[in-house]
């Protein structure tokens, strides 16, 4: 008896082809997948670009300290103090174009009819005997030993004070600074009165002499010198083989320039318009300075039978702050090259 053939197992099929049907969803996934991708990322990199047409959704660049935001009231304030300045300069220099009689006759802001500066220059140079260039000259005078010399000593104490280390360096340091909140008017009285017993007034020396003491000057080369001159430098040169004196010309000095310039300028300015001191000190009028004769012109007006000479006052005052305009201009490249010592850390 014959037996039949036994079928093969239905369940041994089903995982080939189960595999088989599985291999096509995957590739189907997949391909669906990288479909998609595409327009997610067209999605994305769109949402900036309609950002940035979008005006309303426009972000403000950051403000920093080199591109600030402007500010209205310290424009304001800019302004006024800007009017304050050059208004009083605006008013002499106009001025000084008219005569006694447009003075007189005209608008103190606007030109009169004729413009007579040149004639108002030739009257004050030689109007009393050439009294406005001999004043001139005692002024330069005074400045250039008064406010030369203060400078000198304020350079070399300040370098002194900030890179030698002596006893009663702490003491100097006090005196220096009450001398500083001293106003030079609450001396003059003490100072004319010692003056007086030496023998000196009615002198050029009452006048250099006072100046030559700046506690100010003195304090801010102190400080600028010890910021602005390396010890280490210094101690570089002695180790081959410089002296105190070369170390200080050759390499410190150089260094202390922008600091000089800016107290020899204080010093100027402070001996070129000084008043008070001269008033109690000279009574010569040989002696006087801009400041004393142009008051001594300004009051003859007020004198029985004097002239009056307002014209020549204004052109004078005028003519006396010429000098400090070119001084200023001339040294102004000194402070520029030291604005950013050490700004950079090297």
């Amino acid at each position: 008896m014959t037996t039949p053939p036994v079928p093969a197992p239905a369940a041994a099929a089903t995982p080939a082809t189960s595999a088989s049907d599985s291999t096509p969803s995957v590739s189907s996934s997949t391909t669906a997948a990288s479909m998609t991708a595409p327009a997610d990322r067209a999605t994305t990199t769109g949402a900036p670009s309609a950002a940035r047409s979008d005006p309303k959704r426009r972000r403000r660049s950051p403000r920093t300290p080199l591109s600030p935001r402007p500010s209205v009231p310290l424009t304001l304030v800019t302004a006024l103090v800007l009017v304050y300045t050059l208004l009083p300069l605006a008013w002499l220099f106009i001025n000084a174009t008219k005569d006694q009689k447009g003075l007189m006759n005209s608008f103190g802001l606007w030109f009169a009819d004729d413009v007579n500066l040149w004639d108002n220059i030739t009257r004050t140079l030689t109007y009393d005997d050439g009294a406005f260039v001999r004043w001139l000259l005692n002024t330069l005078l005074y400045v250039a030993a008064g406010a030369g010399g203060a400078t000198v000593l304020a350079v070399l104490g300040g370098y002194a004070l900030a890179k030698f280390a002596f006893p009663g360096r702490r003491a100097v340091f006090a005196v220096v600074i009450g001398a500083v909140a001293v106003p030079g008017t609450a001396l003059a009285v003490p100072t004319f009165l010692m003056f007086s017993r030496m023998g000196l007034t009615n002198t050029p020396w009452a006048v250099i002499i006072p100046s030559l003491i700046s506690p100010f000057g003195l304090y801010l080369m102190w400080v600028f010198a010890a910021e602005a001159v390396p010890t280490e430098l210094l101690e570089a040169a002695r180790i081959d083989g410089s002296g105190e004196l070369r170390t200080f010309f050759r390499i410190a000095l150089p260094l202390l320039m922008p600091g000089t310039v800016t107290v020899l300028l204080f010093s100027m300015v402070a001996t070129w318009n000084n008043y008070f001191l001269p008033l109690i000190m000279i009574k010569d009028p040989d002696w006087y300075p801009l400041t004393l004769g142009l008051n001594a012109w300004n009051a003859q007006a007020q004198t029985a039978g004097g002239e009056p000479v307002f014209d020549i006052v204004i052109t004078g005052s005028l003519l006396t702050i010429v000098p400090i305009v070119a001084v200023f201009l001339l040294l102004q490249r000194y402070w520029q090259s030291g604005l950013a010592a050490g700004s950079v850390k090297e």
